[in-house]
């Protein structure tokens, strides 16, 4: 296969970067339907293989997605310009809305369209459980797998990464104890423990930020959607960059863009650290889409194809389901303040469940904002 120009690679997938609303299900059909059903890249049937491998492993799937196809068509240069590309759009208006954010106080300037949107973000995250709730929990003890990573993050705060272990290894265990035992030794928890003693290492802020954003984007099983928990343990609660209000502020902006949700980790890196802030979160939480794709695709084939790794892997992804379904409650406890916001919030769930068209969460998220403006405005609120 003679390969692209490396310009039209770039261009190609900066379109689609420009092209990204809807979220990740949207993102995905558009790309398809150019590079599969159009373009004839691969077959139809390796693109459903493709998509089962980033559906399991960590990392956003239609930017995995671009960076694969980059590297089909043009080595790894190429599937390095492809992610840059899709990624770009979004990235350089998140980090001008951050700007704008912080020294500007966009949020005290535009309050009132901030009173609304931060209520369409609980109902976007909840909707984000219910799919991947659908698709991952499959029997009783995913269900209570769930339930426990809710209950301990919610309720006990443990750490998260001891949290998916504990949840992959639950089902492991469930599924085939025998088998556990014979191999103990492949779920050792020595990367986990050496997260958690990494944690009490003092280092800068800069290499504190990278840190945070790199461990989001090597654990965000099941989507983007899982990153949501994993920067807020880290910015909120361990270390304070941000308070919860900003961190749901973030997110109300991330669901206007088009861009990948996680590409929101670009406002907290920029809270937290300013512009050397927010290049090194990005940097962190990206480096892993880029170089399992470019780098590690063969063994990640490997990985998801294994049946023997099935069930600690889904396990995991329970555990995940249980820490977005806190953020959320915490998410939900940040933006309802009244009961216009809670009937915002719930109307924003209805209409994301009853419309999936591309451009559903932008307009139910703007709507939300103007809705809550207009609200105030008039003095009812």
């Amino acid at each position: 296969m003679r390969a692209d120009p490396l310009g039209s690679i770039f261009i190609r997938f900066l379109k689609f970067g420009l092209l990204a609303w809807g979220g990740p299900a949207a993102q995905i059909a558009m790309i398809k339907h150019e590079c599969v059903d159009e373009e004839h890249w691969i077959p139809e049937e390796s693109f459903k293989k493709l998509l089962a491998v980033y559906q399991v492993l960590p990392g956003p799937e239609a930017h995995e997605l671009c960076v694969y196809f980059g590297r089909v068509r043009g080595g790894k240069l190429g599937g390095f310009l492809a992610g840059l590309g899709f990624m770009l759009p979004g990235f350089v208006l998140m980090l001008a809305l951050s700007i704008l954010y912080v020294e500007a106080n966009l949020a005290g300037h535009l309050d009132e369209l901030f009173y609304g949107l931060t209520a369409a973000v609980g109902a976007v995250v909840a909707r984000a459980v219910v799919r991947l709730s659908r698709t991952f929990i499959t029997d009783v003890p995913l269900a209570v797998i769930a339930v426990a990573g809710f209950a301990l993050t919610l309720f006990v705060n443990a750490n998260f990464v001891l949290v998916l272990v504990g949840a992959g290894i639950a089902y492991e265990l469930w599924t085939n104890s025998g088998r556990w035992t014979r191999r103990a030794n492949s779920f050792s928890l020595g990367p986990a423990i050496l997260v958690v003693l990494a944690g009490a290492v003092t280092v800068s802020l800069t290499a504190q930020i990278f840190w945070e954003g790199l461990k989001a984007g090597l654990l965000t099983f099941g989507g983007a959607f899982t990153v949501i928990p994993f920067l807020q343990q880290g910015s909120v609660d361990a270390h304070h960059w941000l308070t919860n209000s900003q961190f749901v502020d973030g997110l109300a902006m991330s669901g206007v863009l088009p861009a990948p949700l996680i590409i929101f980790s670009t406002f907290v890196g920029y809270v937290a650290g300013g512009l050397t802030g927010a290049l090194v979160m990005t940097l962190g939480i990206f480096l892993p889409a880029f170089v399992f794709p470019i780098f590690l695709h063969r063994q990640l084939v490997a990985v998801a194809e294994n049946v023997r790794l099935h069930p600690f892997l889904l396990g995991v992804a329970a555990g995940v389901i249980g820490l977005i379904a806190s953020v959320t409650v915490q998410i939900v406890d940040t933006s309802v303040v009244d009961i216009p916001t809670a009937l915002l919030a719930i109307g924003a769930f209805m209409a994301l469940n009853r419309w999936h068209g591309k451009l559903t969460v932008v307009y139910v998220v703007l709507g939300c904002g103007v809705i809550g403006a207009a609200l105030q405005l008039i003095g009812v609120v």
